[in-house]
């Protein structure tokens, strides 16, 4: 009957929009992220999340962010669920995985091919259990490209080698290991790095020696507090004889 062949040939038709295999499972480049897939959550709760969990599940959340540094807890939530399988694959190749803007795809049901809403996030927040390392719940928020998002950056102290406060017998006390900015998407840093070859005995690193696009606004008040320090050699305690 034509209506059963047209409903067949509805069914074999592809969107070109929406991969073939999970997108995470693609090869990546620099460019590309992989794409997170989803699944309207309906329940909440401690129980819920549980059994989210139990079936191999990551209870998630997704928000629309005001610009402020903080999460507002009126913005507006939609609750996920999304694959703990696929998050686990994502964070073993992305150690930047809260400053990196990937895609999100959320669908109508776990095996249906039906797209209800697309985009871009940046994930916020990824908490695990302390003692198993499993993946408790995961935060992310709309990002538009041209938006200001606060982000909260890693720092990487580089130069230890060749540090000269070091090779006098000092040490590195670190004090920092982040930043929080509100940058536009598509000037979110993965890291920073801070080079402290050069530094000596006694020498700090401030948030504002860092070298960092324009664009990037720093949102600590904690500006005279450095980033790290190199302190003299700890004195050796005296033995008793």
């Amino acid at each position: 009957m034509a209506w059963r062949r047209g409903v067949r040939e509805s069914l074999l038709h592809v969107d070109p929009a929406i991969p073939r295999c999970p997108a995470w499972r693609r090869v990546s480049s620099a460019s590309h992220h992989r794409t997170i897939q989803a699944v309207p959550r309906e329940a909440s709760g401690g129980r819920a999340a549980a059994k989210e969990r139990a079936q191999g599940r990551v209870p998630s959340v997704v928000v629309s962010l005001s610009g402020s540094a903080q999460l507002p807890k009126e913005a507006p939530r939609q609750l996920l669920s999304t694959d703990a399988k696929q998050i686990k694959e994502i964070l073993k190749q992305s150690p930047y995985f809260c400053t990196t803007p990937i895609k999100l795809q959320v669908r109508a049901g776990v095996r249906s091919s039906a797209v209800l809403q697309s985009g871009t996030v940046l994930p916020i927040k990824i908490s695990r259990n302390k003692e198993t390392g499993e993946i408790l719940n995961l935060i992310m928020a709309w990002a538009e490209k041209g938006k200001e998002i606060p982000v909260k950056v890693p720092l990487e102290f580089k130069g230890e080698d060749a540090c000269i406060g070091l090779k006098k017998g000092g040490y590195l006390h670190k004090v920092r290991s982040a930043l929080k900015y509100e940058c536009p998407l598509e000037h979110i840093p993965q890291k920073i790095d801070v080079d402290i070859s050069n530094l000596d005995i006694g020498d700090k690193i401030f948030a504002h020696d860092l070298q960092v696009d324009s664009s990037l606004k720093l949102l600590s008040n904690k500006i005279t507090v450095p980033l790290c320090e190199i302190k003299a050699p700890k004195p050796e305690a005296n033995s008793d004889e």
